[in-house]
């Protein structure tokens, strides 16, 4: 496996690492988290610089980059825990329609690619966890439409987006697959803040009347559009946490060389020393594990596809809960105050676990195919 940007990916890194120092340091991001609404200046700096559009289609507005260049773009935005809908709209939401007909990506992508369309997936539901396939969200036809009823939960930026691509239970069983605007009748968000200063919602739909156009795919196409979007997003999840977990490591490392104690920096004690070297350990193994995330992306098999997914995530939760809480006792009391952005990355690392599954989801996952 290559570890070495090329030209085109450097250069990208460098934009994105310029791009997030301007407008992600911890008062910016805090600021903005503050409020429940998408900052338009922020979002279209994104699209301007192609992180939108990277992955989607040139003949749909974007750059047609391969899965590598999740790496390099991620790395950089989870430095700077850059907590707008990238990976929701941009990887996740670009990936599901990619896998449905051209007139879906037609209809979609571009707006995607520009900034104009915030989109995410809605696909779990209360009182089940992880689990992907719809049980109580149920669509009947109405018509020459589709008639939707039923509860999304914990959809990631669900109040911010502009279209939900969203599973429900079909007359025979099968999954359907819509694609929800916002404005839909009968369509209600209610928006809560996370752990990690980020933003998800509720759905609840109640007699939502949507035409037959809406329907993207249904049955076994709407489950590998889903299982393709779950695999993309953990990808860029995992590179994001390792972009994190390299930035708190070096937040650490300069504390801990200039907080002096009993007359000599904190550097100086060998268990410290110990204590580092460990940390960057569990760094590189997260970083190495986000290549392999990437790397599973274009395995064929779709076994060995969802092993090298479900490896990559088991190491980016052990390496992240590893790293932050190393870091959050190294800094004392101070780890978890307001004034420093350790607590930050901490609850970043920390949440990064349960999205898209859990350690306990992906060690099932693991079993079950090996």
């Amino acid at each position: 496996m290559d570890f070495d940007y090329s030209d085109e990916q450097r250069m990208l890194a460098d934009s994105v690492q310029r791009l997030v120092s301007q407008h992600w340091g911890m008062a910016q991001r805090r600021e903005r988290a503050a409020r429940s609404t998408l900052d338009p200046q922020v979002w279209q700096a994104l699209a301007g610089l192609g992180v939108l559009g990277l992955n989607i289609p040139q003949e749909y507005g974007g750059f047609g980059e391969p899965a590598d260049s999740l790496l390099p773009v991620h790395l950089e935005l989870g430095r700077g825990l850059v907590a707008e809908p990238v990976i929701p709209s941009a990887v996740m939401a670009s990936a599901i329609l990619q896998a449905c007909e051209p007139a879906a990506q037609a209809s979609w992508l571009p707006g995607i690619a520009t900034g104009e369309i915030v989109a995410t997936v809605a696909y779990q539901e209360p009182g089940r966890r992880y689990a992907v396939l719809p049980q109580d969200c149920h669509a009947a036809p109405e018509g020459e439409g589709w008639l939707l009823n039923g509860v999304k939960t914990l959809v990631w930026h669900g109040a911010a987006a502009d279209l939900m691509l969203l599973t429900a239970r079909g007359p025979q069983g099968q999954t359907l697959l819509f694609a929800l605007p916002a404005s839909a009748s009968g369509l209600q968000r209610l928006d809560t803040p996370t752990l990690d200063r980020s933003r998800c919602a509720r759905l609840q739909l109640d007699r939502v009347v949507l035409p037959a156009q809406a329907l993207l795919a249904r049955g076994e196409a709407a489950d590998q559009a889903l299982e393709r979007a779950l695999a993309w997003g953990i990808a860029a999840l995992c590179a994001h946490g390792a972009g994190a977990m390299s930035r708190l490591l070096e937040l650490t490392l300069d504390y801990v060389k200039t907080r002096r104690q009993f007359g000599q920096p904190l550097a100086a004690f060998q268990v410290v020393q110990h204590r580092m070297a460990d940390m960057l350990v569990a760094k590189e193994m997260a970083l190495s594990m986000a290549y392999v995330a990437v790397a599973a992306l274009k395995q064929s098999d779709p076994r060995e596809r969802r092993r090298g997914i479900a490896a990559a995530k088991l190491q980016l939760a052990r390496s992240g809960r590893e790293i932050g809480q190393a870091a959050v006792q190294l800094h004392g009391g101070m780890g978890m105050t307001d004034e420093l952005e350790v607590g930050d990355f901490f609850k970043r690392l920390t949440m990064l676990d349960a999205l898209f599954g859990d350690t306990a989801e992906q060690l099932a996952q693991w079993e079950e195919l090996a």
